[in-house]
């Protein structure tokens, strides 16, 4: 999942504080603040030997106040309004706040502490008002609106016309042209929203880390290797956290079914009760969000968030579910069948229960293609994925090189660093690759800039991506499965779209694209995880040094299809609820989030017992903390057309130089500078077929 700021910035998991020494840091000479010295490192990345936590609420509010002092000189300008007086200085307005803001979002997600949370419950609602007061500042948007109409007149590239556009837009969308009555009304809403999901985050972070469970027989951990238990123990016991979704790789191995079952409750029921409730959260930010679309003029939350969007009205939404749920339906029917006739072999009487899923899955896929993850996972060690796999790829496709480097500082001692330089040896930009889980991270993975690409800025990018693989004990290899393998090509996906941006402007930089475009280059990138020369390159015994035999690769690719039913089901059943509590109307009155839900679920004809949605509304971060609302579906969006490029890549060579560079030049490289639907159809020559996706998924 990728993140990114916005004209102000984005509000990423929020968290609760102590003001106490908030106060006090405040009283910092901020002329010695490193967050607002220019970095002398290589590609202005921040230097981290420097970076205390107590610097980023004091510099952010420098940043804000920078901000507001170069908007106060706009609108104070008596010439008339030009690109250069207005939108030019507009979008420079924000340069300190976003430099900062980059490392302390990165940090709030990768490697937090009480001084960073704390701070995230302070900045919520100054960053809302800060957003609100640009975005719904009369004068202000009376110099962008005056730009825009006269653009036909105006002597500027493309680029430049497309970001007058974009600001006239997105002042649009905000409420810049509502009366002051209803802007003040607006403001109190999305810094009430603001506040919530900060709220939402907090519980949710707590629930995921403490919610998990405590084993103290080692017996019950029957399933596990040795090194997975070692590196569970703690304490004389041994602990299983949750992860974010609803199912836990944990329950794949574990052969206890009661401890299977144990932990699949403490997962689906981690925020609906209790310490870490976030029902009344979920109840009151979706009323809040009807009411907001309500006063913008919309029937719904969904209706106008989904403008700008390749998908555009909540309707067509829908209507891509409706064409993939009975399909998805049908094979998970058969796959309910299989997994309930393994369980019957094995002479036990139980009804499948969502906890069994993923223990009898494993064995039907290990009976049925002979495939077997302990097999596989010595053949996927962490640095030969990355190095040999994910980079060998993007050398192949684009040219790109990689070196590592040891002299960069990190945040984290476990975080690695890489130099990018193209084809022909210049410089293109740092990566910082955090992949092991911990305490101080959130859960999922993810991708973002320290510095975005700009040419007005002459800034190259740096990088990072962050995932959540278990750390082994120490001295042991870093053995994945095929599923984090196929993670860790995805975000790097991202981050090529991110150094491949090649724009005067970082607000229309890279990734700065609609969420339904965004996850495209990313999910197209997993492809090239199963293409033979690639995947023979990196998968290679970490004991024998042997490369994957053939018999075995034959088995990952037939395997691929298998469970797909289950998995587009648990991934449709949350987009659905995702759609569902943003169409309500201002006029609904929701009481229970679980009634909510299963009534939901049973208009969509979702509601399978053995299979639950990825993620229940009270643990679902994407949509109320983390940007999504309304847009989780982007995920089979873009999956539709990442499967119909690499079906163009098919027709034309695959693995290809000339193919990688079309695609860099034609999707990767032109960040948010044209319509969406058209930037596909210049680079495939057509519009994109669901098709390969439904093959790809073994449901055609």
């Amino acid at each position: 999942m990728k993140k990114y700021i916005t004209i102000a910035a984005s509000l990423m998991l929020v968290i609760s504080c102590n003001t106490k020494e908030t106060k006090k840091e405040n009283t910092m000479d901020i002329s010695k603040n490193p967050l607002l010295i220019k970095s002398t490192l290589e590609y202005g990345t921040p230097d981290f030997t420097k970076i205390k936590s107590k610097h980023f609420l004091p510099a952010i509010l420098e940043g804000m106040k920078l901000q507001n002092e170069a908007i106060v000189k706009i609108t104070e300008n008596t010439d008339d309004p030009t690109f250069e007086n207005t939108i030019l200085a507009l979008e420079e307005s924000s340069k300190k706040l976003d430099d900062v803001n980059a490392v302390f979002y990165g940090l709030a997600g990768a490697h937090t502490n009480d001084t960073i949370k704390e701070n995230q419950k302070e900045l919520a609602p100054k960053f809302s008002k800060h957003n609100d007061d640009i975005l719904l500042n009369t004068q202000l948007f009376a110099k962008v609106k005056s730009v825009y109409e006269n653009l036909s007149e105006a002597n500027l590239d493309a680029e430049s016309k497309h970001l007058v556009g974009e600001y006239f837009k997105n002042f649009s969308k905000a409420g810049a042209n509502l009366s002051e009555e209803k802007k003040e009304k607006l403001k109190e809403i999305n810094s009430e929203i603001a506040s919530l999901s900060n709220d939402f985050g907090k519980k949710l972070l707590d629930a995921s880390k403490k919610g998990g469970i405590t084993v103290t027989n080692k017996e019950d951990l029957k399933g596990f290797s040795d090194e997975k238990i070692k590196s569970l123990e703690k304490d004389g016991a041994y602990e299983i956290q949750l992860v974010n979704t609803t199912q836990q790789a944990s329950l794949q191995t574990l052969e206890n079914r009661e401890v299977r079952k144990e932990l699949f409750e403490k997962s689906i029921h981690r925020a609906d009760a209790g310490e870490y409730d976030t029902s009344d959260l979920v109840l009151k930010m979706t009323k809040l969000r009807a009411e907001k679309a309500q006063i913008l003029g919309f029937d719904n939350y969904a209706s106008w968030s989904l403008q700008g969007t390749m998908a555009a009205t909540p309707d067509k939404v829908f209507n891509m579910f409706e064409n993939l749920i009975p399909g998805s339906l049908e094979k998970a029917a058969s796959e309910i069948k299989e997994i309930q006739a393994e369980i019957n072999k094995e002479g036990k009487d139980f009804k499948l229960a969502p906890y069994d899923w993923n223990h009898y899955a494993e064995k039907v896929r290990k009976s049925k293609y002979n495939l077997n993850e302990d097999d596989v996972k010595p053949y996927f060690e962490m640095t030969n994925v990355l190095e040999k796999g994910v980079f060998y790829a993007a050398t192949k496709l684009y040219g790109i090189t990689f070196k590592k480097r040891t002299d960069i500082p990190t945040y984290h001692p476990d975080v690695v660093v890489y130099e990018l330089f193209e084809e022909d040896g210049s410089k293109l930009g740092l990566f910082f690759g955090d992949y092991f889980a911990r305490d101080s991270k959130r859960g999922g993975a993810w991708m973002s800039n320290f510095v975005k690409q700009s040419k007005l800025r002459n800034q190259k990018p740096v990088i990072y991506n962050v995932c959540n693989s278990s750390k082994p004990a120490e001295g042991e290899p870093a053995l994945i499965s095929f599923d984090e393998v196929e993670t860790m090509f995805h975000e790097f996906g991202h981050a090529l779209h991110g150094f491949f941006g090649n724009q005067q402007y970082t607000s229309i930089s890279g990734t700065s694209t609609a969420r339904d475009f965004v996850e495209f280059p990313s999910q197209f990138n997993e492809n090239w995880a199963t293409h033979p020369e690639i995947l023979n390159n990196y998968a290679i015994h970490y004991k024998t040094g042997e490369v994957i035999p053939v018999e075995l690769l034959q088995k990952i690719k037939d395997a691929g299809t298998f469970n797909q039913g289950y998995s587009m089901i648990e991934n449709l059943c949350s987009s659905s609820l995702d759609m569902k509590w943003h169409t309500i109307s201002a006029n609904d009155t929701i009481e229970d989030v679980a009634n909510f839900e299963a009534e939901a679920l049973k208009s969509m004809k979702l509601n399978l017992d053995e299979i639950p949605p990825r993620y229940r509304s009270t643990y679902f971060a994407h949509i109320f903390s983390g940007g999504y609302a309304a847009g989780y579906y982007s995920y089979l969006w873009t999956e539709m057309l990442s499967h119909d490029a690499y079906d163009w890549f098919k027709d034309n060579g695959l693995l290809t130089r000339e193919n990688g560079q079309k695609f860099r030049e034609q999707v990767l490289s032109k960040g948010n500078t044209m319509d969406y639907a058209e930037m596909y159809k210049t680079f495939a020559g057509r519009d994109p077929k669901a098709a390969p996706m439904l093959e790809a998924r073994g449901l055609k």
